[in-house]
């Protein structure tokens, strides 16, 4: 038996200088409550929700509950988040009348009962309570529902999906993460024609038009068992994208006409209306920087009876909101995908 210290060097693991996990040995933990605590303060505590709107003015004030669990693993390159959390928010407001006299203040809680891994790709629940149960007070929860609730969810998902990336190990995984090395016989043999032909690239990739610059393009293909003009019609229709989504929706069929959805967080105009082919429209989060607008395309192709496929092209989606987040692209993605096509499917059975 060896003694301590001693033994054979091949079956010793142990921290390389260069911070290497050699053939990922090692199965690495972070403890991260107190990152998400302050992530989650960052982006939830103090901040304005209405600011005029209907003479309105709300705003968040700060956690008052975070607890839970959150914590990241890392084996064999591999990240697993693990998290279940509850949070408190408190919230105010005021309203006013239209020479901006106070009619009456109040507060109230935002709470998330339970944000868990087992759930991460759904939306979690989320109650809003107020103090007081006057007319007045019972306005200020129902604007705080219809556009503080959204804001509450943009957030948990850019931190679900912070998560997903390593959280607070992500910085350090890419610094482990080993370079690779180039060896003599490579780029530095490259033959005179291979030198040439990235010439000739790069000319062509100059030609080319360029992308706008903090903007990106989502595209999907999807596939349902009903009629295009079935589809068509629940995209268009208010009542059944009420039912679908469980959210308050107002929809104008008429080109030129506006629609608010998913209880006012998304916004818009319609550009061009072709029952059972195409929509096009003009979209807008309201968590995004003034003046942005995207534009959604939705073709649908039946072909063959009973089977459609709607084909999406959502342009001049910003890469940050408003406050910084860089998920928007991704969250926007999952939102097309997770609360609108799969609900489709779910609720009028339309699955192939």
């Amino acid at each position: 038996m060896a003694k301590i210290g001693e033994g054979d060097k091949r079956w010793i693991v142990e921290d390389r200088p260069d911070g290497t996990n050699v053939h990922n040995w090692h199965w690495a933990e972070t403890n991260c409550l107190e990152w998400s605590r302050s992530f989650f303060n960052k982006l939830l505590a103090d901040q304005t929700i209405l600011d005029g709107e209907g003479n309105l003015f709300i705003r968040t004030k700060k956690l008052d509950k975070f607890d839970g669990e959150a914590y990241v693993n890392v084996r064999k390159g591999k990240i697993i988040p693990g998290y279940e959390l509850s949070v408190v928010l408190s919230w105010e407001g005021e309203a006013k009348d239209s020479d901006g006299k106070s009619l009456a203040k109040t507060e109230g809680t935002v709470e998330i009962p339970y944000i868990s891994d087992e759930n991460a790709d759904e939306d979690p629940e989320i109650r809003v309570t107020v103090r007081e149960d006057g007319p007045i007070e019972k306005r200020l929860k129902d604007a705080f529902i219809a556009k503080g609730k959204p804001f509450v969810l943009e957030q948990v998902r850019s931190w679900v999906t912070a998560m997903a990336r390593g959280g607070p190990a992500k910085d350090e995984l890419e610094s482990k993460t080993p370079v690779k090395k180039t060896t003599v016989g490579g780029a530095a043999a490259a033959p005179a024609a291979a030198e040439t032909a990235k010439a000739k690239e790069a000319v062509k990739e100059k030609k080319k038009p360029k992308p706008k610059e903090g903007f990106k393009t989502i595209t999907m293909s999807e596939k349902f068992h009903c009629r295009s003009r079935d589809l068509y019609e629940i995209l268009m229709d208010e009542n059944r994208w009420k039912g679908f989504t469980q959210s308050n929706a107002r929809i104008s069929k008429e080109v030129g006409g506006e629609f608010s959805i998913f209880d006012g967080s998304v916004t818009g105009t319609n550009l061009e209306l072709q029952e059972g082919k195409l929509i096009v429209q003009k979209w807008r989060f309201g968590s995004w920087p003034d003046g942005i607008l995207s534009t959604v395309r939705l073709t649908f192709d039946e072909p063959e009876p009973g089977v459609t496929v709607v084909k999406l092209t959502h342009t001049d989606v910003p890469e940050e909101d408003r406050y910084g987040n860089e998920t928007v692209v991704e969250n926007t993605e999952r939102g097309w995908r997770d609360l609108i096509f799969h609900k489709i499917r779910a609720v009028f059975g339309f699955g192939i």
